[in-house]
């Protein structure tokens, strides 16, 4: 499990053949490791230096935007949660539900407005106010239009990630929240069962 707080910034060295090889500042690493690469949840299979190895499955290339990586690339790196850590974005497995293009980024003030649009479908498990995991960022959804996500991204979150390289056209891994998907997909499967009308008037959603 991870947080949605980047730790570090990784530049990509290699891609080559679902072995991806990234150069990290990351400290106290180990072989077999969990790391969040752009939302991702890796597994580190050999270490050398300062390069972390990590090997791509078919599944994960075609599900992430790993698969648009070039050399120079920078990359969001977070090391898997601790028990006793503080939760202080919210909680995401690394899996990556879809990708989708960055429609607008621009500053405003001292922030910067991030519009995502969604593929169409999902927009149930998005709300506002609610959680996102972008490229393994935690951030909150200022509101939802339709197949638009709108986000205030804060000075500190726009300089140590990639969004700070982010364009409008670009594509990013977005992870749903994992209670919002649970509830809608068990008010999905069991449709008129008892606890369905308890849990649609608690979170004041219906499939």
């Amino acid at each position: 499990m991870f947080t949605g707080l980047v730790e570090a910034l990784g530049r990509v060295e290699n891609l080559r053949g679902g072995r991806l090889v990234v150069s990290s500042g990351l400290q106290e690493v180990k072989l077999g490791d969990s790391v969040a690469v752009n939302g991702v949840c890796l597994t580190v299979v050999k270490l050398e230096g300062g390069l972390l190895e990590f090997d791509l499955s078919e599944e994960t290339l075609q599900r992430s935007n790993l698969r648009f990586l070039k050399p120079g690339d920078l990359l969001n790196l977070e090391r898997a949660l601790k028990v006793s850590d503080r939760l202080g974005g919210h909680l995401l497995q690394g899996h990556v539900d879809f990708t989708a293009p960055i429609t607008h980024l621009s500053q405003r003030g001292g922030h910067w407005s991030l519009t995502v649009k969604i593929l169409g479908g999902y927009e149930p498990y998005f709300v506002e106010k609610g959680s996102v995991g972008i490229d393994g960022i935690s951030l909150t959804i200022n509101r939802v239009e339709g197949q638009l996500l709108h986000i205030n991204i804060i000075p500190h979150t726009y300089q140590n990630t990639n969004l700070k390289v982010r364009k409008p056209g670009d594509m990013v891994n977005v992870e749903v929240d994992i209670i919002g998907k649970y509830v809608i997909n068990y008010l999905q499967r069991f449709r008129g069962s008892p606890l369905q009308g308890m849990l649609e008037s608690f979170y004041n959603i219906s499939p």
